[in-house]
């Protein structure tokens, strides 16, 4: 499919998708006969992976990390899982600290459903 398509498939603005292949998270994306890009179905899971890391807060130059070694290949596993493990405790951590800033705030508003704060 062509960048528009992809574009809006993903949700992504053509800048950053052109944005993530100069920085190589898109490294195989194909060029047709006259130069432009062509995706793939590949393309849009590798994406929506991205997307999901940056949504859970991974930083872009750990999720360059990752692709770097995705690249490399099968002799990689046990350290991409390694960074996807130790994510997924800071995500965990901050989960933790929102749920405690939700509690916070229910209190509070509880405090002002009661008339007990003016």
């Amino acid at each position: 499919m062509n960048m528009k398509k992809f574009s809006d498939l993903v949700g992504l603005s053509s800048y950053t998708l052109r944005y993530y292949e100069k920085i190589g998270l898109l490294k195989h994306v194909q060029r047709n006969s006259s130069g432009h890009r062509v995706y793939s179905n590949r393309d849009i899971d590798w994406i929506n992976f991205i997307k999901r890391l940056k949504d859970t807060g991974m930083p872009l130059e750990e999720i360059q990390k990752y692709a770097s070694l995705r690249d490399i290949g099968a002799q990689t596993r046990a350290d991409r899982q390694a960074l996807l493990e130790k994510h997924r405790e800071k995500l965990k951590q901050h989960i933790q600290q929102q749920v405690e800033h939700l509690d916070a705030l229910e209190v509070k508003i509880d405090l002002y459903k009661s008339g007990k704060v003016s």
